[in-house]
């Protein structure tokens, strides 16, 4: 079976095919789609823009497709960025003006508190959807610590830890992010999906 990841960013599709293991699933990209246009993240809500992704690429690809929305919510800033995590510091995307602009809106404030959450929508050809959602708790951290991951993870530190994502590394950070929760929920949720039971 194939399924269709609705992404071009290349730092979530490397996440989403490091923990979302299924066997015998062929798991393909929007990279390998180059025809299919962009889909235009304009929902209000993380569920909104997962699902939407999804089922565009559903019905562009005739396959089942699985979206992703995710971001970061930070407490003292009424729960901003949010769905405009990506895009905070304006177009393009860039990760360093996004981590310099939360700093500036944080300075001061003593209420560090932060949250990742993240929506998984798999969508089929025939407009069914079904979503599950992740988050993983913790603060922002007063500067950028760590070279690996990518967003903010240089800037959260999840809670039980000292580190920023940036600086746990790959493994313990798919062991804890809101991403890889979300994405075991998936495995979980939609097993017959994916492998469907031999009734013979």
């Amino acid at each position: 079976m194939k399924l269709v990841i609705a992404t071009r960013n290349k730092h979530k599709l490397e996440e989403i095919r490091a923990i979302f293991t299924v066997p015998g699933l062929e798991i393909v990209s929007a990279f390998d789609y180059p025809d299919i246009p962009e889909v235009e993240e304009d929902g209000d809500t993380f569920e909104a823009n997962a699902i939407k992704k999804a089922l565009e690429i559903a019905r562009a690809t005739g396959c089942p497709a699985l979206a992703d929305d995710s971001g970061l919510e930070v407490e003292a800033l009424d729960n901003r960025p949010g769905v405009y995590s990506a895009r905070y510091a304006g177009e393009p995307c860039d990760h360093a003006r996004n981590n310099a602009k939360l700093l500036e809106e944080l300075a001061g404030q003593s209420d560090r508190r932060a949250r990742f959450r993240c929506v998984i929508a798999l969508a089929l050809p025939d407009g069914q959807t079904r979503t599950v959602s992740g988050s993983v708790e913790g603060h922002i951290a007063p500067a950028p610590r760590g070279a690996q991951g990518f967003g903010y993870d240089p800037l959260f530190i999840p809670e039980g830890h000292t580190r920023t994502f940036a600086e746990l590394g790959n493994d313990i950070k798919h062991t804890i992010s809101h991403r890889g929760r979300a994405l075991r929920k998936a495995m979980t949720a939609w097993s017959t999906i994916f492998v469907p039971t031999d009734m013979s």
